[in-house]
């Protein structure tokens, strides 16, 4: 099957009129972030019917802020895990070439200040190059102090002795998750965004279906499947609490929530395209400074978390911790006056049975399967890069256990080209650089074509970026353009609040209702607050 030649229109009431309609679909996806998305994309692709429901927006959580690398986990490799490295270079490599306009290589520096740091960290980044193979985004490089400062022209002089080089990838991870929500759509699934799993349909000891709420309407409908996956990240173990409850059980949580903080400063802190990784830090940690759409991206933190808030808050010594192992690194050191934004992304890390939940740096970041009795599929764990491996298994889990017909094709998701990617070999403009519609890919001309192109209502953001956003990429409020489809929030929250008003305007005129402003300004100060 080919893509359309024009991009499905988003109407928010035929897509929930498709909702209505008595259906038995062969697969039901709750959560709609990187692994529930990717898991439909590849479902669908295989002939499966395919629903995905999503309580907030796409990409809304973890999915949203994550530190935008496709890497294979050089830190991974330091504890051993080489099949998690092997299988997230694989991935890697996958993801670039399907979405060569949202995913691209990227050179990482890490700065040497003891005699032993470059052929130590060295050895190691050769071996990653090894494990990579034909995979490999360029040799690991040994450089000397002038060759790291043209690198990295503000890292700190003082007992500067050199440096290694090698290669990783950088994306946009909201963009990504919106790209795999349409080519998912594109081929068939039906993607609501704003529509929350109220509860799960039993039926004799098996789930049969979901129960759902449109959070716009408030109508509730009953979405009955042949195979129901709970998706939903950090949040798996509520819906697998409910499953057991149903059937008079108990489940035990399996998740152990880790939060990582992030600060965004200006370029002026780290010029050029490369980014700056500092393997140990003062308490064992990794520290990254990431050009990234036209800001340093400075992060991030690994700290156990209790609560599950959609909106989670930087601890203090989470920004005290960033802030002062940057300043041994960089010549001019970032204060809390020169952030332009802070985020938090938790991440659904995986407890092994005697875990504690307390140190979460030790625990594994591979993903698991787990299928209940009644039926329930949870899928949790992981990172970005290996979501399309992750929904791979996921699938064929689903098909050992006889959720799934036997005869059911494998996946085709490995050489797929996602919604407006251009040929792998074509020109792209670097992801670090300032966002634009070069990251409409193919669909660029689209974009160029509707009203306001030339009518910017922030930097770097058009009236037709947000008329796109609303026709074609699921948006209905404020944050969901300034925050998903444009990431404005996450690269100055100031410069987003400054925006909001006209953006609403533009909104407004295309959903044909008011569109309130007042929460996501409320938003923006929490994402200047740094405690």
């Amino acid at each position: 099957m080919t893509l359309p030649p024009t991009p499905l229109k988003t109407d928010r009431s035929a897509l929930v009129a498709r909702l209505a309609q008595p259906h038995t679909y062969d697969l039901a996806i709750i959560g709609g972030g990187a692994t529930g998305l990717g898991v439909a994309l590849d479902a669908v692709l295989r002939g499966l019917s395919v629903v995905l429901l999503e309580s907030h927006d796409f990409a809304k959580g973890t999915s949203s802020r994550a530190t935008k690398l496709v890497h294979g986990g050089v830190r991974y490799l330091a504890q051993g895990n080489i099949s998690l490295v092997r299988e997230a270079l694989h991935e890697r490599t996958n993801l670039l070439n399907n979405a060569p306009h949202l995913a691209q290589r990227l050179a990482f520096v890490m700065p040497s200040y003891h005699w032993w740091e470059a052929p130590f960290y060295g050895i190691g980044l050769k071996m990653y190059d090894v494990l990579a193979g034909k995979a490999g985004l360029g040799a690991t490089e040994f450089l000397g102090p002038a060759r790291t400062r043209a690198c990295l022209p503000t890292v700190s002089e003082h007992d500067l002795s050199g440096g290694v080089k090698y290669w990783d990838g950088q994306f946009d991870d909201a963009r990504l998750a919106l790209t795999l929500a349409r080519t998912a759509a594109a081929h068939g699934a039906l993607v609501v965004n704003y529509c929350e799993a109220v509860g799960l349909i039993h039926e004799a000891g098996r789930v049969a279906g979901v129960h759902v709420r449109d959070t716009e309407s408030g109508q509730e409908l009953d979405v009955r499947a042949r195979c129901v996956v709970n998706a939903t990240g950090v949040w798996v173990d509520a819906l697998r609490q409910q499953d057991g409850e149903a059937l008079g059980r108990v489940s035990k949580p399996i998740v152990a929530p880790s939060q990582g903080v992030h600060l965004v400063v200006d370029r002026e802190f780290l010029p050029g395209n490369h980014a700056l990784m500092v393997p140990k830090t003062a308490d064992g940690r990794v520290l990254f400074a990431v050009p990234w759409l036209g800001k340093v991206i400075l992060g991030t933190t690994d700290t156990p978390r209790k609560d599950l808030a959609r909106e989670p808050e930087p601890f203090a010594e989470e920004i005290a911790f960033i802030l002062s192992e940057s300043a041994r690194y960089l010549q001019r050191a970032p204060r809390r006056e020169d952030v332009r934004s802070v985020w938090v992304g938790l991440r659904p890390l995986v407890k092994p049975p005697e875990d504690d939940g307390g140190n979460t740096k030790a625990i594994s970041r591979e993903h698991t399967v787990a299928i209940s009795r009644s039926g329930l599929v949870t899928v949790t764990g992981g990172k970005w890069t290996t979501y399309r491996s992750m929904a791979e298994d996921v699938l064929n889990k689903c098909r050992e256990s006889g959720l799934m017909p036997a005869h059911m094709p494998g996946s085709r998701t490995a050489h797929f080209a996602l919604v407006g990617a251009p040929q792998p070999d074509a020109p792209t403009t670097p992801i670090c650089e300032a966002p634009g519609p070069h990251l409409y890919g193919l669909e660029r001309g689209l974009l160029e074509q509707l009203p306001g192109q030339g009518v910017m209502l922030a930097p770097n953001l058009s009236e037709a970026m947000v008329r796109f956003a609303a026709r074609y990429e699921y948006a209905r409020t404020v944050e969901d353009v300034l925050a998903r489809r444009n990431r404005l929030l996450f690269l100055d929250a100031r410069a987003a609040a400054a925006a909001a008003p006209a953006v609403a305007a533009v909104l407004a005129q295309e959903l044909g209702v008011a569109v309130p402003i007042e929460d996501f300004l409320k938003l923006t100060q929490r994402y200047l607050t740094l405690p």
